[in-house]
């Protein structure tokens, strides 16, 4: 008989992908736009799903600067290595959907800090990481840690407008290099989620072909709710959820690359 591979654990959401939803800061940076902390993600394509209000995301990738208007019913989604910034307008909202659930949260994402910071793996992690909890405390550091970030990403805009993707790329590189040890611990968390959700599907293609359904004697539901209300992401204050597949934030929600959106 053809049995489905992977664990008997509670399925993760479809394709194993990360939930969030996301408040987008309205704190004006230095160039007068209010919005997130400019970073990109290692591995991970991540979308946004507009539920409420108005606003923007700023990507910078090798085709150059884009400014991409967001509203209600919206969808916009960004490749790894896309730099992106979220713009506040008009109180915008989005629900957050990310690949490989787990690995976001293990730290697949880098902050466009200046290169003198990049290049120094416990001075980024410094500058990374907020205190705990949602207090004044935790506000104040998670927006020098936006202004942190957009000191970094203003230059590298500008020089891609300017037609010079050597800056860009070179952050593109520094990224890559600061989270290289953590490669090996992403790929188990890649076995163990998104693969294994994509096993188990042919596993049921084999089970169908061979006229043996027998995994659909395991069908059930599942339900959720937030799990945290208004941590600091990246980007605005975020409401997460535990979920099968995903993994807690080393050092807490917002350890360096830890916190998504």
């Amino acid at each position: 008989m053809v049995t489905p591979a992977g664990p008997a654990l509670p399925h993760p959401l479809p394709g194993a992908v990360g939930l969030s939803h996301l408040s987008a800061y309205d704190w004006p940076a230095a160039d007068g736009v209010c919005g997130g902390s400019p970073h990109l993600h290692l591995v991970c394509t991540e979308a946004y799903v507009v539920t409420g209000g108005r606003g923007a995301v700023q990507t910078l990738s090798p085709d150059g600067c884009r400014d991409i208007p967001l509203q209600p019913g919206s969808v916009a989604w960004f490749t790894p290595g896309t730099v992106h910034r979220m713009v506040q307008r008009d109180g915008l909202r989005v629900t957050v959907l990310m690949q490989n659930s787990g690995l976001p949260e293990a730290g697949d994402a880098v902050f466009t800090f200046p290169p003198e910071v990049l290049a120094d793996p416990e001075r980024y992690r410094a500058a990374a990481t907020l205190p705990p909890g949602t207090g004044p405390g935790t506000e104040a550091a998670a927006r020098r840690r936006r202004d942190l970030a957009v000191r970094g990403y203003l230059p590298l805009r500008e020089a891609l407008a300017a037609g010079d993707d050597g800056p860009f790329r070179e952050f593109q590189r520094a990224a890559a290099r600061l989270v290289r040890r953590n490669v090996p611990a992403w790929r188990e968390l890649w076995r163990a989620g998104a693969l294994a959700a994509a096993e188990r599907t042919g596993a049921q293609l084999d089970a169908l072909a061979a006229g043996e359904p027998a995994y659909l004697a395991g069908a059930t539901a599942y339900a959720a709710t937030p799990t945290r209300l208004g941590g600091y992401g990246m980007c605005g204050r975020r409401d997460e959820y535990t979920l099968p597949g995903a993994t807690v934030p080393r050092g807490g929600e917002d350890a360096p690359g830890g916190a998504t959106a």
